[in-house]
């Protein structure tokens, strides 16, 4: 099989498990696009067979999140999982609608933000919670990142929780917005439940439940399988010319007058064979399947 399911990853496994899994039951090459914590559930497309060689088109896409904030208390990994080193009152003023809302404003654009030490950013060849369970301090840069919105969805006074949905850039750790956002709310706080909804154009109505995959429910799957045709959907499509077909297929570059630099949908005979790129009028093979 060469295609892209995405897994509704469930809480407590890791990408890898996922990854290791689908390679079990197709028994051929598997990848994903990035990681998800072993806390977070949701949207994980996993690439299968010759849609490996598809990775590097889906590196920078945006994400969007369902988030829960506990408020009061503030842990050592900035989740659920870390111990709690800090407690602070909260303020149920400030916990209405529209204060936290106002707060979600000040979020919105491009900012730079500092990554949790908990994270498998590395720093001198090492990952930061290398760094971090061994409590040694180490100077971590800011990385520039955008938030496109933030939607509240309840407020539990009670509980002092607050959920919302954050659409957001490559590289965002919802962690440290989840601090970030209970600072301005005057006291700490850590993430709870972390849902990943979408991940560029894959989002959870396409996904498929790992149990679904384990009990080889053939037709579900197929019904979820998304073909490389399909992932380039929105690329122009070439035909190319039987006469070089040859030459594609070797590695060849073919003159292709006119057209733009970027990845196009290759047809024979109106047969999808792969994906070529185009650089300087110059088509040349990328993907075949």
């Amino acid at each position: 099989m060469n295609g892209i399911i995405v897994i509704n990853k469930p809480k407590g496994c890791t990408s890898h498990d996922i990854v290791k899994n689908v390679k079990k039951i197709f028994n051929t090459k598997v990848g994903h696009t990035g990681t998800l914590d072993p806390m977070a559930t949701g949207v994980l497309p996993i690439l299968i067979g010759k849609a490996t060689l598809c990775s590097k088109y889906l590196i920078n896409h945006d994400k969007t999140y369902k988030v829960k904030l506990k408020l009061g208390k503030k842990t050592d990994t900035a989740d659920a999982e870390g111990k709690i080193i800090e407690e602070k009152k909260v303020n149920k003023k400030n916990l209405s609608k529209k204060n936290i809302e106002e707060i979600f404003e000040t979020f919105i654009g491009k900012q730079n933000q500092i990554p949790p030490m908990y994270s498998a950013i590395k720093v001198k060849g090492k990952k930061l919670y290398e760094y971090a369970r061994k409590g040694i301090d180490i100077e971590i840069k800011p990385r520039e990142i955008e938030i496109y919105n933030i939607e509240l969805l309840n407020i539990n006074n009670i509980e002092e929780e607050i959920s919302f949905i954050v659409s957001c850039s490559k590289g965002t750790y919802i962690r440290t917005l989840c601090e970030d956002i209970a600072v301005k709310l005057e006291t700490v706080g850590y993430m709870t439940e972390l849902e990943r909804q979408k991940v560029g154009e894959f989002c959870l109505d396409q996904a498929i439940t790992l149990k679904d995959l384990e009990e080889k429910d053939i037709k579900n799957i197929e019904e979820k399988v998304i073909t490389i045709e399909d992932l380039f959907k929105k690329s122009e499509s070439i035909e190319l010319e039987k006469e070089y077909f040859n030459l594609f297929l070797n590695g060849g570059r073919i003159v292709q007058k006119g057209k733009k630099n970027g990845a196009y949908r290759i047809y024979t005979n109106n047969e999808f064979i792969g994906i070529g790129t185009i650089n300087k009028e110059r088509l040349k093979r990328d993907i075949i399947i």
